[in-house]
C-alpha cells in the first residue's frame, strides 16, 4: 500500500526584521506556507472502501464463534461430569462386590462353627431352665439350723414336714386376711424336758430369714413322762428362696 503525506516547507529564511534577502535585496516573506507531498510505501490505509455488510458479517461470525466455543466448553464440562459419575458408580459397585464377598466369607465361617453356636444356645437354654426351676428352691438345711438355733437349750426337733411352692404352680394362700403371703410352710415337732414357754419360742423365731408368722399348734406331755411335746408351724415368704442358680449363672455370665 502507498500513502501520500503532506508536509510543510519553509520559505527562505527571513532576517531579524522580518525580510528575506533575495539577490541582495530584502523582500517580504510570504504569509502562506506551501505544502509538499511525500510518498510512503507500506503504510496503513486510511480509507475503508469495504461495504458495511462485510463488517456486519464479520461481527456475526465472531459472535457465532464465541457461541460455539461456549457450546464446546459446556460439552466438555458435561463430559467430565459424566466421566466422574461413571467412575463413582464403578467405585460403588466395587465396594458392593467387596462387601458381598466379606458377607459370604462370614457366612462360611458361621457354618464352620455351627455346632458351637448350637451348643451355646443349648447351654443358655439349660441355664435359663435351671434358673426357672430353682427359683422356688429353699435351703432347708440352713433353715432348719436357723430354727434349731432359735429354740431354747435342751429342746430338740423330733419331726419335720415342709411344703413349698413349685416353679409351675403358685403356693396356696390362707383364707385368713390377717395372715401374710407365704411361699412355704415348715411344721415341726419338738421335745422339751421342761414345760416350754411358747410365747418366747414364737418371739425367738421372728428373726429367721423369710419369716411371716408362727403358730403353736399343740403342747402336750409325753406319754412316757419324759417331758413335753410341742407342734409348731412357721410360714416363710419369698425371702427364703436361696437364688442359688440365679447367682451361679450371673457369676458365669
Amino acid at each position: 500500500m502507498t500513502e501520500i503525506i503532506d508536509t510543510t516547507t519553509d520559505h527562505p529564511r527571513s532576517d531579524p526584521g522580518g525580510r528575506a534577502r533575495r539577490g541582495g535585496e530584502p523582500v517580504r516573506a510570504p504569509r502562506a506556507r506551501g505544502k509538499a507531498r511525500q510518498l510512503v510505501v507500506g503504510g496503513v490505509p486510511r480509507v475503508d472502501l469495504l461495504p458495511g455488510e462485510v463488517h456486519v458479517s464479520r461481527r456475526q461470525r465472531a459472535v457465532v464463534r464465541r457461541v460455539w466455543a461456549g457450546v464446546v466448553a459446556m460439552a466438555v464440562a458435561v463430559g467430565l461430569l459424566a466421566g466422574w459419575a461413571s467412575l463413582d458408580r464403578m467405585a460403588a459397585e466395587q465396594d458392593l462386590t467387596t462387601a458381598q464377598g466379606e458377607t459370604v466369607t462370614l457366612l462360611q465361617q458361621q457354618l464352620r462353627y455351627r455346632d458351637v453356636r448350637v451348643t451355646e444356645g443349648a447351654t443358655t437354654l439349660l441355664k435359663a431352665a435351671q434358673q426357672v426351676g430353682g427359683s422356688t428352691e429353699v435351703d432347708w438345711a440352713a433353715t432348719l439350723r436357723s430354727v434349731q438355733s432359735k429354740l431354747p437349750a435342751g429342746v430338740k426337733i423330733t419331726g419335720l414336714t415342709v411344703d413349698s411352692a413349685s416353679p409351675t404352680q403358685s403356693y396356696a394362700q390362707s383364707d385368713d386376711p390377717l395372715q401374710g403371703a407365704r411361699i412355704a410352710t415348715l411344721t415341726f415337732d419338738a421335745s422339751s424336758s421342761t414345760l416350754p414357754s411358747v410365747p418366747e419360742w414364737l418371739t425367738s423365731v421372728r428373726s429367721m430369714r423369710g419369716f411371716v408368722d408362727a403358730n403353736a399348734n399343740s403342747v402336750a406331755r409325753a406319754d412316757d413322762g419324759s417331758g413335753y411335746r410341742v407342734n409348731m408351724t412357721i410360714h416363710l415368704n419369698e425371702k427364703a428362696f436361696d437364688g442359688a442358680y440365679a447367682a451361679t449363672n450371673a457369676t458365669k455370665g
